[in-house]
């Protein structure tokens, strides 16, 4: 007899690795709080290859309206500096000489709803991906009913999809929650 729990795995690491990628793109949405992660993003020129920001400095938040970049060469100054006035992070960087100072400006309401409407339609696509990992586990588990799998076994086995597919949506709503929870906080 086929086993359906390699499909019932597979469809949780697909669902898993959805929560992942939207926890990743939520924290690059700036929520008018000074967050390193933004950052993430923003690779610099070093000995001739482009690495990120992180590997060459250090990254802190003194305070909730700064971040602060302490390079770990005072050369790599102005690189970086460069480097973020290129990026999409839409901040600019003060330069003392020393240490990189990004201060987060404070968002407008009409920002704030624009980036909540950002944040819902990530996690829009994060719930289309696991509602597309539900469908192929399904189809799959049908497939294999065709083959000889007993039916009741292949019901059983799609209620654990559901209800696996229903985990899933729940985080999504959870982190969109907390996200807009974030954004909308003044």
């Amino acid at each position: 007899m086929q086993d359906v729990k390699p499909i019932l795995a597979e469809a949780e690491d697909s669902m898993e690795a959805t929560l992942l990628f939207l926890d990743e793109s939520l924290a690059h949405i700036r929520a008018g709080k000074a967050n390193p992660r933004i950052l993430d993003g923003v690779k610099v020129e070093y000995y001739g290859s482009h690495v990120p920001l992180s590997n060459v400095a250090t990254i802190t938040t003194p305070d909730a309206k700064t971040i602060t970049i302490q390079p770990w060469e005072k050369g790599l100054i102005g690189v970086i500096e460069k480097a973020i006035l290129n990026s999409d992070v839409g901040i600019t960087p003060m330069n003392n000489g020393e240490v990189i100072r990004l201060g987060i400006p404070p968002l407008t309401e009409e920002r704030r709803r624009q980036l909540a409407k950002q944040s819902k339609h990530e996690g829009e696509e994060a719930k289309i991906s696991v509602r597309n990992a539900r469908r192929e586990a399904i189809e799959h588990l049908k497939k294999m009913e065709k083959e000889g799998l007993p039916e009741d076994v292949e019901k059983d086995a799609e209620v654990s999809v559901q209800k696996i597919h229903d985990k899933y949506i729940k985080k999504i709503d959870d982190m969109l929650v907390a996200k807009e929870k974030e954004i909308m906080t003044v």
